[in-house]
């Protein structure tokens, strides 16, 4: 297959973890960061709030290219039936982590593909339940030290194992990095157009 064959893969973000996660695929693929304005509020349930956002920066992407799949994500963190969103500052951190420790937290990922030209869109939305550990004000210091906080919903980053905070009770450990690689190897092929599929990285 030649490079007249194959189809563009664009990933709508400038997430480094998301970036390092597609990289798992073995698809080649461009960074097309969007700079959209994200709501803060607004949405009943989490499902309605990252399938909008996850749309609004594939769409910002498609109005950009003539070919190729787009893929656009939002993820968000829900408690208490609101969302948990990124913290302003490491006061806002602290209050954050002091309201989850101990806890069970939704964290929500929405996805979008959406092919150009023919703009086909493949739409989902993923849960995974998430427990945080309780934490002593010492401990809450030493992780807010770590600045994982930083640009994150819920003022943390998962590690993938022996997370000494950061439990994933139900569902995709991906999905909390910001990226659910399950379902998106699933339904990435079906993206792909008839007769021209994404090239493989060998």
């Amino acid at each position: 297959m030649n490079a007249t064959d194959s189809m563009r893969l664009i990933l709508a973000s400038a997430s480094p973890a998301r970036r390092e996660l597609l990289e798992r695929l073995g698809y080649p693929f461009e960074v097309m960061p969007t700079h959209i304005e994200e709501p803060e509020s607004g949405f009943a349930d989490p499902r309605s709030f990252v399938q909008t956002v996850a749309w609004l920066k594939a769409a910002a992407a498609a109005s950009r290219i003539e070919d190729g799949i787009i893929l656009a994500a939002d993820t968000i963190g829900w408690i208490d039936g609101r969302p948990i969103l990124k913290p302003a500052d490491e006061a806002d951190a602290r209050r954050i982590l002091r309201e989850m420790a101990g806890r069970e937290h939704e964290l929500w990922t929405g996805v979008v593909l959406w092919r150009r030209p023919d703009d086909l869109q493949i739409v989902w939305q993923e849960r995974t339940l998430v427990a945080f550990a309780p934490l002593t004000e010492e401990e809450l210091n030493v992780y807010l030290a770590t600045r994982s906080w930083r640009d994150h919903s819920g003022a943390y980053a998962i590690q993938e194992s022996g997370d000494p905070y950061v439990r994933v009770v139900s569902g995709s450990t991906t999905n909390v990095i910001g990226l659910p690689l399950e379902s998106l190897a699933e339904r990435l092929p079906l993206a792909e157009r008839t007769g021209q599929s994404l090239p493989k990285v060998l």
